[in-house]
């Protein structure tokens, strides 16, 4: 196999799971193809010289990878996406954050990972993928996708913002709130959750319009159909707003209206046949646990 692995920065705490991982890779006489700073980073620690790519770029990341192993929590996924985007390569999180809804495998799971991985016992899952664009169709980024949610959000102010909401082109509403998320099934966990957003299952195919902290009381959360067209017109005192999609964002004026629609790409997560979403939430959200015992 041709293993990837990235972690948005090294830290000594992961000393221990990359020894594990680079065993079981070398072990296997598996390619292994590292991101250039977290090989940089942990290179000097292996007694012996280890032959591998590296790559910085979606550019330079070998297309016929058989699988990302990422090191970190969900933030770390959410910024592998960045290399992966269109090459479909399947994505694997070790949890070495903290909640972890995409990242679920722990420190001591490695070696039954891999026993698994090796044995084909697990699934590979197509999750959907945001893209936010200008009114024209320009994207307002090089980056411009996320996978959990898209928000608009107040800029350096107090004051409320006003988001007139159009779906496929109709008026929907407007809200006098902080924000607006539009998150998809996977970032259903995430922020909109935050903000009393409903959970959805990942292969749904809708998206949630979560109001943050919304000052008309009526307004809640809605599910729409994931090939819905989002525009977006803000309005504050300000004359700007921010815009983020992932963790990344930008400041955009209220003049320049948003779409947010469907990438053209989706991403592959492994999931091991023993570790499915509903186990996920028990263990993470302690749905069923009865705390007075």
């Amino acid at each position: 196999m041709k293993i990837a692995l990235y972690s948005q920065k090294y830290k000594a705490a992961y000393q221990p799971l990359l020894a594990a991982i680079f065993t079981e890779l070398l072990a296997h006489k598996d390619q292994i193809v590292v991101e250039a700073d977290l090989w940089r980073c942990y290179k000097g620690q292996l007694s012996e010289e280890v032959s591998v790519q590296t790559f910085r770029s979606v550019a330079d990341l070998p297309p016929d990878t058989n699988l990302m192993l990422t090191i970190g929590g969900d933030g770390t996924i959410l910024w592998a996406m960045t290399y992966i985007q269109h090459l479909q390569i399947p994505i694997l999180g070790i949890n070495a954050g903290r909640l972890g809804f995409l990242a679920t495998i722990s420190e001591g799971e490695i070696a039954s990972m891999f026993a698994n991985l090796r044995a084909g016992q697990y699934t590979v899952e197509k999750r959907s993928v945001l893209q936010i664009t200008d009114s024209d169709g320009t994207p307002i980024s090089p980056l411009n996708f996320a996978l959990n949610e898209v928000t608009v959000i107040r800029q350096n102010s107090t004051a409320m913002i006003t988001v007139e909401a159009y779906l496929n082109g109709k008026y929907l509403t407007s809200y006098w709130a902080d924000g607006l998320i539009i998150s998809t099934p996977t970032g259903s966990t995430g922020y909109s959750l935050s903000c009393g957003g409903p959970v959805i299952m990942p292969h749904s195919k809708t998206l949630v319009l979560t109001p943050i902290a919304p000052h008309n009381l009526n307004a809640r959360p809605l599910v729409i159909p994931d090939n819905t067209e989002i525009t977006l017109q803000i309005y504050n005192r300000e004359g700007c707003y921010l815009a983020t999609y992932d963790a990344r964002s930008c400041i955009l004026p209220c003049k320049t209206a948003v779409k947010i629609s469907l990438a053209p790409f989706t991403l592959s997560t492994v999931v091991m046949e023993d570790n499915d979403f509903f186990k996920t939430l028990r263990h993470k959200l302690l749905w069923g646990e009865d705390k007075r015992n």
